[in-house]
């Protein structure tokens, strides 16, 4: 298991590197984009921070549909690791968010999926990539740390795919 989380460790450092030296401000027009999940405190936390990393053309927002008061420290923890600092993220509610225009919402829990408001703005793209909460995860603190690098790694390559699929689209426009 620890060679495991070792080489995603590895993967995402390397892709991220690679991502910041040569894609940066790469977006020809600036993106909305909104995350969601229940609190607010970690997965949408997480995809906020990865997106913010990859364009300045990229306006990124998060938000939850039960936000609590603040941020999961062991999301900041392992996103610090990564280079990304999350930690003046604060939670907020998605009603925020429900008369304004965007190009994504993206939905990072069930929970949210199933029970977000509706948008009176307008939404370009919404989507659904669920992820799992390691906040909910149980036993030795070992497993637990490995649950939260493994779901951050999950999100990393899965936002940076979504990244990746968005200037490909803005590209052939």
């Amino acid at each position: 298991m620890k060679k495991y989380l070792f080489f995603c460790l590895l993967f995402v450092m390397a892709a991220f590197s690679n991502l910041q030296a040569q894609t940066k401000n790469a977006l020809k027009h600036p993106v909305k984009v909104l995350v969601l999940c229940t609190g607010n405190t970690c997965r949408s936390q997480m995809s906020h921070g990865f997106f913010k990393s990859y364009d300045k053309n990229i306006e990124i927002y998060s938000g939850g549909v039960q936000p609590a008061k603040a941020i999961n420290p062991k999301a900041v923890e392992v996103m610090a690791e990564l280079g990304i600092d999350i930690s003046m993220n604060k939670p907020h509610d998605v009603r925020e968010y429900l008369n304004e225009k965007w190009d994504y919402v993206i939905t990072v829990c069930d929970n949210a999926y199933e029970t977000c408001p509706v948008f009176q703005g307008e939404v370009k793209n919404h989507m659904h990539i669920g992820f799992d909460d390691p906040s909910h995860a149980t036993g030795t603190p070992e497993f637990i740390d490995s649950e939260y690098h493994r779901v951050r790694d999950e999100i990393g390559a899965r936002m940076y795919a979504l990244y990746q699929f968005i200037l490909t689209d803005q590209n052939n426009k």
